[in-house]
Order: structure tokens, then sequence, then C-alpha cells
């Protein structure tokens, strides 16, 4: 499991706009990884769209937004241009990363148990290094909490 100030193997995964998303190529750059259970549903799409309204001020801040979940490159496709984000979304289908961010829980769902995503937040700076964690995340006020820290980098 990932440490603070613990650099970050690199990784690669499907992006949407029909890349490879991989982590050295965005060094020099902070990176919000934010990791969510679903496209389309209400909880994932508001945080999504509170990402995409404070977009300008994170690239002010030399920092991207990657939005992460298991879902498939279309539906992450067909989530990213219904909610006009400007981010990228990337598929994780195989758990791969979710497993080395150990996000990966099992929750309550209509009262029954099923593995998920736990909704998480990561800071990765221009080096590489984790920084910040946030698990278990409510997404009121939540990304004006991320946006803070990454303003103090």
């Amino acid at each position: 499991m990932l440490t603070i100030d613990q650099r970050v193997d690199d990784f690669q995964l499907p992006s949407t706009g029909g890349k490879i998303f991989s982590l050295s190529e965005a060094a020099g750059k902070h990176l919000v990884i934010y990791f969510y259970p679903k496209d389309n549903t209400p909880g994932c799409t508001t945080e999504g769209e509170n990402f995409r309204d404070t977009y300008a001020a994170f690239k002010n801040s030399n920092c991207e937004i990657l939005g992460i979940s298991r879902d498939s490159i279309k539906s992450h496709e067909n989530f990213k241009e219904k909610m006009n984000f400007p981010f990228e979304l990337l598929s994780d289908s195989d758990e791969q990363i979710c497993k080395m961010f150990d996000v990966i829980k099992m929750k309550s769902m209509y009262g029954k148990q099923v593995r998920g995503i736990e909704r998480s937040t990561f800071i990765i700076d221009a080096k590489g290094i984790l920084r910040k964690e946030w698990r278990g995340v409510k997404v009121p006020g939540h990304v004006e909490t991320v946006l803070a820290f990454v303003k103090t980098l």
C-alpha cells in the first residue's frame, strides 16, 4: 500500500480520447487522481462536475485532474462528453491501480455487501511523490479542500 511521501510507481491505464495514460509522462505537473465508484451515478456526477467547475483553478496551480473507475472506456467517453469534463477518465477494469491505491472495499448497497471502489482522492506532486490522500470522501466541499491543498504545493 502507498504511504504519504512515497514515490508512486509508474503505471499505465487506457484513457478517454483514445490514449494511454502513463504516470511517468505526467512528470512536472501535480496530479489529482480521484477514484469514483461508477459513471453516471448521482454522487460521481456531482463530484466530476465540481472538479470540472474548478478545473481552471487547478490548471493555474500546475495541476492536472484524472478520474479513475472500473467502467469501460466506452462508458467513460459517454460520461465525459455528457458532463463536458475537461479532464480525462481512466479505465481500471482489472483493478490493478485500484489495488495499488487500496481503494477496493466491501460496501453495503441496499442491505447487501458488495465489492466496490471507496471514493478516494490522491495528490501526486510534480516529482511523482504521493503528498496527500482522502479516503471515504463525502462530495460536498471536497473539491475545495483538494484545491486548497494543491495551492500549497
